[in-house]
């Protein structure tokens, strides 16, 4: 894979997509004329190496697989889509990437970003260029504060605390009456921060005792949490809420396991783990955790079509099954389809839509991904289907499913149009 997409000297790719528009003449389809020969470039910004990488090529494989379908059935609006694949790692050079793709490649419009750090950094900088950006797992807060509350070029994902919110409502749905002390391990910045802030608003909120008996904040991607599983085990918490979601979420299950903390006795809570969940192996994760699967669970019984064409592909590729991110990267491409061809009838065909056109065509539109519904807000973010449930062993792998699992749209997750999140989470009409 690795070989095929990126030249090391340039540490970029350009991925033609598969399928021909010739059987879709520009003139008897309203297409606009440059359909006919020119193709429409979309760059990727993607983590490819580090604790992030592997879920990057998730999602570009989401992304490529969302490009073959499009160029299949015509491309969008006559034009084929190609690829341009950057790499993501940190701020500074992620922004300088995006700057290249821009100025240089041309893009028509640029995907990615998995962390929430570069897009914070990055999202200026997309205002500035007016370049129509879309990001995968980004946001543009800082913490839980917008810090561009009106944007016009940038199209961001879901807020993070979605899923924490989910995962805390179904902890007391399952587990209320059921522990008194908890403790959390989460990483050490915002998103870390805020889920376990969120976690504590709602048990407040639902009426729910309980006692702080430990804190962790390990660095993000620590690999030695050690001295974090000594100081959760000497505080005999009955609950562990946990935010980890990067490679160090395996370890810390299997040293905890190894510590006596993953007997069955204690309950955990984990909003993210479905990034690891091919990591997260029956023999040291036990069967009942509130496990958080984003926006695919993989194995989802009434599954669509759609995801089900797409997991069968994906594992006879790859021999791996997809986390969430395949389907942020799918839900992308098909709202940037959806929104071009949408303002492409608006226009009555002629000339090719501005940028400004297209994102009018965006706002507001529905597209059917792998995980389900999916919609672009007008104030340009992501509402999304969410999956949560418990672990179980009982299935034909080797690692934890979830079952029985729940599903929310993130419109019950997530903070309305101008709203303060902690003022939101108090009022608003949430049920478990």
């Amino acid at each position: 894979m690795k070989k095929q997409l990126v030249q090391n000297q340039k540490r970029r790719s350009v991925i033609k997509g598969i399928g021909a528009t010739s059987l879709l003449a520009a003139g008897g389809w309203g297409f606009p004329a440059i359909a006919q020969n020119t193709p429409l470039k979309v760059g990727i910004l993607a983590p490819r190496a580090g604790i992030a990488g592997t879920i990057g090529e998730c999602g570009l494989r989401g992304a490529m697989f969302a490009v073959d379908k499009i160029n299949k059935t015509g491309g969008i609006g006559g034009r084929k889509v190609e690829l341009i694949v950057e790499e993501e790692t940190n701020a500074k050079d992620t922004t300088e990437r995006f700057r290249k793709l821009v100025l240089q490649d041309k893009v028509d419009c640029v995907q990615g970003i998995v962390s929430s750090g570069v897009s914070l950094a990055m999202s200026p900088t997309v205002e500035e260029m007016k370049a129509l950006t879309i990001y995968w797992d980004g946001t543009s807060q800082d913490g839980v504060k917008e810090t561009i509350p009106t944007p016009k070029y940038l199209f961001r994902s879901t807020d993070n605390e979605c899923e924490a919110v989910m995962a805390s409502l179904l902890a007391i749905k399952y587990y209320k009456g059921k522990f008194a002390t908890i403790a959390g391990i989460n990483p050490d910045y915002s998103y870390g921060r805020n889920n376990w802030a969120a976690f504590q608003a709602l048990l407040k909120r639902f009426g729910v005792p309980h006692k702080v008996v430990a804190e962790q904040w390990p660095k993000v991607g620590t690999m030695d949490l050690s001295s974090n599983i000594a100081a959760l085990k000497a505080a005999k918490p009955d609950l562990i809420f946990s935010s980890l979601l990067f490679a160090d979420l395996p370890v810390f299950m299997q040293n905890a396991h190894a510590a006596g903390l993953a007997n069955g006795d204690i309950k955990y809570v984990m909003p993210a783990a479905g990034f690891q969940q091919t990591l997260m192996k029956k023999e040291f994760t036990p069967e009942g955790i509130v496990f958080g699967l984003n926006t695919l669970d993989f194995n989802y019984p009434n599954a669509s079509p759609l995801q089900k064409e797409f997991v069968q592909f994906y594992y006879s590729k790859y021999k791996d099954y997809p986390n969430w991110e395949a389907d942020r990267a799918y839900f992308a491409m098909q709202i940037y389809k959806a929104g071009t061809e949408k303002a492409i009838k608006t226009k009555g065909g002629g000339a090719w839509p501005k940028i400004e056109e297209i994102i009018t065509g965006i706002e507001g539109i529905e597209v059917q991904s792998l995980g389900g519904p999916g919609r672009m807000r007008g104030d340009h973010i992501a509402e999304q289907t969410f999956y949560q449930g418990l672990t179980t062993h009982k299935n034909k792998y080797d690692f934890v499913t979830t079952n029985p699992v729940d599903k929310k749209f993130s419109s019950e997750l997530q903070k309305p149009p101008g709203m303060d999140f902690w003022q939101w989470l108090e009022t608003a009409k949430i049920t478990l």
